[in-house]
């Protein structure tokens, strides 16, 4: 039995076609459904469409369902459609006519959407928590090896000299930079839908501030065509943010695939954290590192899935945004996988020492003794000349000791503090607590 189901039914190979694999992503939406429906009721009380006796059941009985959810005793049972078809039927089974009447005033379409906001939001807070650990563990990465040279690179070519602080602070910055591209997913997942209907309003006098401030949105889709149209939006937005995070860790991960080669040699792991091969028992393989770089390589394809999709979808809900679900969840569990990998990884990293006094490293330095000669007076050009043809005649030999870099975000000045303060500047912004507050409130019955 479908809501919408008059005297016919869909035969069922249509069915089965158009329902796809909501059924199992339906239900990582169950707690969400739960609390919009708790919300929506509540709105619908103050405006004179359940009675204060009706809402106390309602309230009840979803806070029952609810529990049930939580402690994994509840199912999307055979035959019906969806989750929200399930809560309503659910209620109607339980307490009988009143749980017709909390459909009022909505239609699926913005259902589905709060639902799917509520959930984008949880994701996006459980994403930001996992990239303030592995940001915390590459900053104490930072600072503890500043003093830690290596060389850098351009062209792939031996360039300058790094150090392993400046490498493992440059990801940790890049992922303050990658937190504002999620913080704008997360502003457009945390606006309420809820009373566009189908798209069009209601002649109800919906009250969608209330559902607003009940359900902890910071602001409301004031337009109910553009809060439909938001579906596609968000998640476009969404695929974006992922992406380019997941920039961030692929780049890390190719950086350490390549460092633990033998010719490189700069870092290794515990055996345990590597794998080995059936025939070669000299092997360490970068596995797990290899994997990050796979997966994260399938987020950054993820804004493009996203917007092909949605190619030429005029305004108003299709069916189509269904499929939407089947890129942007998993995306979000292989991102925070790849988040946590990373950080267990990296606690276990050991980088080896002093890799720039090899004489094979020697060139990287003629940049210092260039600026050194340029310091004493000596126009640049001549410097670089003069260095150049040192080389050239191999009567180079540099102090391969140390460096002399003090500027902002160098080898002798990390900027640790700096990039931390941008950090925490960011996650502020999100007001994870006011969520908090809000739904903790809604669930007092």
């Amino acid at each position: 039995m479908k809501l919408w189901q008059k005297d016919k039914t869909s035969k069922k190979e249509v069915e089965s076609f158009t329902i796809g694999k909501d059924p199992e992503y339906d239900i990582l939406l169950a707690p969400f459904d739960v609390l919009g429906s708790m919300a929506h009721a509540m709105m619908l009380q103050s405006i004179g469409l359940l009675s204060v006796e009706e809402l106390a059941v309602l309230r009840k009985g979803l806070k029952d369902i609810y529990l049930e959810i939580e402690k994994g005793q509840f199912q999307i049972e055979e035959g019906v459609e969806d989750i929200h078809s399930q809560v309503e039927f659910l209620l109607t089974q339980r307490f009988g006519d009143v749980g017709k009447k909390l459909h009022s005033g909505r239609s699926r379409n913005d259902q589905v959407l709060v639902d799917l906001k509520l959930f984008y939001r949880a994701m996006i807070r459980e994403l930001v928590e996992e990239i303030q650990e592995l940001f915390g563990l590459l900053q104490k990465l930072s600072e503890k090896h500043k003093n830690d040279l290596m060389p850098g690179y351009t062209h792939t070519q031996l360039a300058m000299p790094s150090s392993f602080g400046l490498w493992f602070g440059s990801f940790a910055e890049s992922l303050t930079e990658d937190l504002d591209l999620i913080l704008s997913a997360y502003k457009l997942s945390n606006k309420n839908p809820l009373g566009s209907a189908a798209g069009y309003g209601s002649s109800f006098p919906l009250d969608r501030n209330l559902t607003t401030n009940l359900l902890g949105f910071d602001d409301l889709h004031h337009n109910v065509i553009n809060a439909q149209n938001s579906r596609g939006k968000t998640e476009k937005t969404i695929a974006f943010a992922l992406s380019g995070l997941a920039g961030t860790l692929n780049k890390l991960a190719s950086d350490v695939c390549i460092f633990m080669n033998q010719h490189f040699g700069f870092i290794s792991f515990p055996d345990e954290l590597t794998t080995g091969s059936s025939i070669m028992p000299h092997k360490k393989n970068p596995d797990v590192f290899e994997l990050i770089r796979a997966k994260t390589n399938q987020i950054q394809a993820l804004p493009n899935t996203v917007t092909l999709q949605l190619s030429n979808m005029t305004t108003g809900y299709h069916r189509d945004l269904q499929l939407l679900k089947e890129s942007i969840f998993p995306g979000f569990e292989t991102m925070i996988d790849c988040i946590k990998m990373s950080t267990f990884m990296l606690k276990e990293i050991r980088i080896t020492e002093k890799i720039l006094k090899d004489e094979f490293y020697k060139h990287v330095f003629s940049v210092e003794v260039v600026n050194e000669l340029v310091l004493q007076g000596i126009p640049f050009r001549d410097a670089y000349k003069k260095v150049g043809l040192a080389i050239e005649q191999n009567d180079f030999s540099p102090n391969q000791e140390e460096v002399n870099h003090t500027h902002e975000g160098s080898i002798g000045n990390l900027c640790t503090s700096e990039i931390k303060g941008k950090m925490n500047l960011t996650i502020a912004k999100f007001e994870f607590e006011k969520v908090n507050k809000a739904l903790g409130d809604l669930l007092i019955f």
